[in-house]
């Protein structure tokens, strides 16, 4: 017997997310059919709201409703200093670390030869426009995840900034290798920053 079309629809759809499978999404989607029609409607509204209401900054790249998006827009931060993330999410969880007052800048992925990724798909031209246009920058500190691509990614980057007279720093290995800054602890975190290394 098949599911009728609205759940299997709604099955597919959820087995489009990452590490959701068949199981998971049957499940979720049962869960979906027994919530009141008002939870269903603010699920669904939420889920518009993220592709209709956000957008990506201008300057960094972060997600943000607001253009420029209130990092930087806050000039009580150190204005000296630029952390380059891969992803929007890694800025969530260095600022719950709440050591880091500086600027961010997201690359949206490292460089991947496998994955046909090179430097003109990532957010890297407006990272070199944005130093260029900024003399404040003294500081670039690099913390891309600590995988083959990540150290690609750094090194490359390092190699880009390093002769404009700007010291580029990685964060230090209190991450261990293969784990992605949105799964590390916040004190492993903390002493990442702050045993960031002159690359």
């Amino acid at each position: 017997m098949q599911y009728p079309e609205p759940i299997a629809k709604l099955i597919d759809s959820y087995m489009k997310l990452p590490g959701i499978g068949n199981k998971t999404a049957t499940r979720l989607a049962f869960y979906t059919v027994d919530m009141n029609k008002d939870d269903v409607k603010e699920f669904s509204h939420a889920l518009l709201a993220t592709k209709e209401d956000l957008h990506y900054c201008s300057i960094c790249g972060n997600l943000t409703d607001e253009d420029p998006c209130e990092i930087c827009r806050d000039k009580t931060r150190d204005q000296t200093k630029i952390l380059v993330v891969e992803q929007p999410k890694d800025i969530m969880v260095m600022e719950k670390v709440q050591e880091y007052h500086g600027l961010y800048h997201v690359l949206h992925g490292v460089l991947s030869p496998i994955e046909g990724k090179g430097p003109e798909d990532l957010n890297i031209t407006s990272l070199i426009r944005r130093l260029q246009k900024n003399g404040e920058v003294k500081e670039v500190i690099v913390a891309t995840n600590a995988t083959p691509e990540g150290e690609a990614t750094a090194m490359y980057l390092s190699k880009l900034i390093k002769p404009a007279g700007i010291r580029v720093t990685r964060l230090a290995h209190g991450l261990s290798v293969g784990t992605d800054i949105e799964y590390a602890d916040e004190m492993t975190l903390f002493k990442a920053v702050q045993g960031r290394t002159e690359m």
